[in-house]
């Protein structure tokens, strides 16, 4: 579903960060164009 698709990854510090989400989509075959963690207060 994912395969060549350009991606952009908002992850939350208190929920699921970046770096895990980035891992997931590239082994479905996304190419990962901006991943951040951020702090949603």
């Amino acid at each position: 579903m994912l395969k060549d698709k350009k991606v952009v990854i908002l992850g939350d510090r208190d929920g699921v960060p970046g770096p895990a989400i980035e891992e997931c989509v590239k082994t479905a075959g996304a190419d990962v164009v901006f991943s951040v963690t951020e702090c949603f207060v």
